[in-house]
């Protein structure tokens, strides 16, 4: 599907960004908001002109902004030659066809520039039906906006003295034909996610889940801990396509570690339906990092951002470990002392310069560490190779080689505990 912001022009497209302050709602935060959609702007290719903010009680129920602040902000767009303007709430077909009246100029909310980035960002075959599906589903309601000819066809054979199918109508089967389709597509998806799923757990290796705000360093954190490759860009939503790598432990224990998307303010609830095959990963894990960005000023609210959407696909009682990254860049503010305060078995690191890793790997060894058994073991001197293969597969905590049999005090996968039974002593 063609993207909503097209970034092959030989100029960028110019835009204006406009945020309703609505005390019951943000109490005074759109300016921060503001600042993030200009990000995300810039992420998706346009250069951001200017912004306007109205402060109103409700959202206008035609325009979402009052008319009359509509018409200046029409009138400076004009004069500005700006191309598209972008709200930063989601807006309704009917206020999307009004506004394209008053501004003369495409309409953008925030989920449909979202749901651009996506499309730009996704590069496997199950990131780009995820994305499209998002899209359509988006875009189902408001196909009235791109058509003026919708008187209806002619009927054929059999439909004589009757009136035919619209274009709209049609238009209208055709996406939901397609949504039909990529809906299908991502069920076997998920149900090959789910055999990928149970050969991890014949392993009995226990999975791990990076989540975190975009930006927060996320894919960074996986290349450090596991040596991946994964693209880890100052954007956001610099990756979109989860990755599972190996991790071993200082406890010689062996885990998965996934890199999952990142959470946003006002994510589109169509887009967390259309990446459930890909949370899944999330909500089926046995631990969840929680990577936050302790050098960004609105980290707090990022946080909670994040925590709303574990809430919403069910993951909100995980074992969690929150992860303060970019300790590098971060000074000794009010936002860095409120999120030690508020989080104070966190671990502090930094993902780019590997300060405080040694510490994370640790914390991760001991939040895993119920997938082990403690047992005690006597290993006769002569069989070296299943001494070899205690120290391989497990986590020695204490030997004693006086004797006649050399003595074990040893952590184990359970899967492994039918190798060592005949030295088991208790």
């Amino acid at each position: 599907m063609k993207a909503l912001i097209e970034t092959r022009n030989t100029r960028p497209e110019k835009v204006f960004l406009v945020g309703v302050e609505i005390k019951s709602r943000n109490g005074g935060n759109t300016g921060d908001l503001l600042d993030e959609l200009a990000e995300l702007a810039q992420t998706a290719g346009a250069e951001v002109v200017d912004r306007g903010i109205q402060k109103l009680e409700s959202p206008a129920p035609a325009t979402f902004i009052g008319k009359g602040k509509a018409a200046e902000f029409s009138d400076f767009c004009r004069r500005r030659g700006v191309d598209t303007v972008i709200f930063d709430d989601e807006l309704s077909p009917a206020q999307s066809r009004n506004l394209e009246k008053i501004f003369n100029c495409k309409i953008l909310d925030r989920t449909s520039l979202i749901l651009d980035i996506f499309a730009q960002r996704a590069r496997t075959r199950e990131g780009k039906l995820q994305i499209e599906l998002a899209q359509l589903q988006h875009l189902l309601p408001r196909l009235t906006r791109f058509w003026g000819h919708l008187s209806r066809q002619a009927g054929g054979i059999g439909m004589r003295g009757g009136e035919g199918e619209s274009q709209l109508e049609a238009d209208r089967r055709k996406v939901q034909e397609r949504i039909d389709t990529i809906s299908r597509d991502l069920d076997l998806v998920r149900r090959r996610r789910s055999t990928q799923r149970a050969g991890r757990q014949r392993s009995q290796w226990p999975l791990a889940s990076i989540v975190g705000y975009t930006n927060a360093g996320k894919s960074t954190l996986l290349n450090t801990l596991t040596g991946a490759d994964v693209l880890a860009k100052d954007i956001l939503f610099a990756t979109l396509d989860p990755t599972t790598r190996r991790l071993k432990l200082p406890t010689n224990q062996n885990a998965l570690l996934t890199d999952t998307v990142g959470f946003i303010r006002k994510l589109p609830h169509g887009l967390v339906e259309a990446f459930k095959a890909t949370l899944e990963e999330v909500v089926r894990a046995d631990l969840l990092l929680h990577v936050v960005d302790i050098s960004h000023p609105q980290a707090l609210e990022q946080v909670e951002a994040v925590n709303a959407v574990l809430a919403e696909i069910g993951a909100a009682e995980k074992p969690v470990i929150m992860v303060l990254n970019k300790m590098d860049l971060a000074g000794n503010n009010g936002t860095t002392i409120s999120l030690k305060e508020k989080f104070p078995h966190a671990v502090e690191i930094s993902a780019k310069t590997g300060d405080g890793i040694s510490h994370l790997l640790e914390e991760i060894g001991t939040q895993l560490r119920p997938k082990r058994e403690f047992l005690e073991l006597q290993i006769p001197h002569e069989r070296a190779e299943v001494i070899a293969r205690l120290h391989k597969v497990g986590q020695v905590l204490e030997r004693r080689y006086n004797g006649r049999a050399a003595k074990f005090k040893a952590r184990i996968p359970p899967h492994h505990h039918g190798e060592f039974e005949a030295f088991i002593v208790s």
